[in-house]
């Protein structure tokens, strides 16, 4: 066993794992036990009598003692010329904050270019009706603790934004 862990096949692919040796067969099926307590049970590829069983846990949580609400992240795509606008209205719904409140009006953000052809019946912000529209977008990701704080950073979003339609995703964060 030593072999290989010392041969650092291991060492960088689970790099941030930390994972302590239980048993080896003689068939080289390796198992571990984490030194946290998650389990989860990974099976790497290689030849049959090669495989690996491994069980690990991530040693690097989010830094709170308070209880972990549901998490969802809120996607949008705006113009520049509507960014802080959007953002502050999103952060206002509290939308944006880490578990504990160390951190707050927390994003990422990303330029791009958006597109979209205005239909009969439409009110475009930017472009005409029949005329395929190319403009400057920034993709922004915020994390919203907490179904109540999603649903009011949604309906901020849409009240500040200036398109007819607001492009927005949201999705339901794992907690693993």
């Amino acid at each position: 066993m030593a072999s290989i862990l010392s041969s650092g096949i291991l060492a960088r692919s689970f790099k941030h794992l930390r994972l302590v040796p239980v048993q080896v067969s003689y068939l080289c099926s390796l198992s571990y036990i984490p030194s946290q307590a998650k389990v989860a049970q990974v099976r790497s590829p290689g030849p049959p009598l090669l495989k690996q069983s491994i069980a690990y846990t991530h040693t690097r949580k989010m830094s709170t003692s308070t209880p972990i609400l549901e998490r969802y992240k809120l996607i949008f795509f705006v113009p520049p010329s509507h960014l802080e606008l959007c953002k502050e209205a999103v952060f206002t719904t509290g939308a944006g904050s880490f578990p504990g409140g160390k951190y707050t009006k927390c994003a990422f953000q990303t330029r791009g270019t958006g597109q979209f052809l205005p239909n009969e019946g439409a009110d475009p912000a930017i472009g005409a009706v029949g005329t395929l529209e190319r403009c400057e977008e920034l993709k922004v990701e915020i994390m919203c603790l907490g179904r109540e704080v999603m649903l009011n950073a949604v309906k901020e979003l849409v009240r500040a934004h200036p398109y007819e339609e607001v492009a927005y995703e949201v999705y339901r964060m794992e907690d693993l």
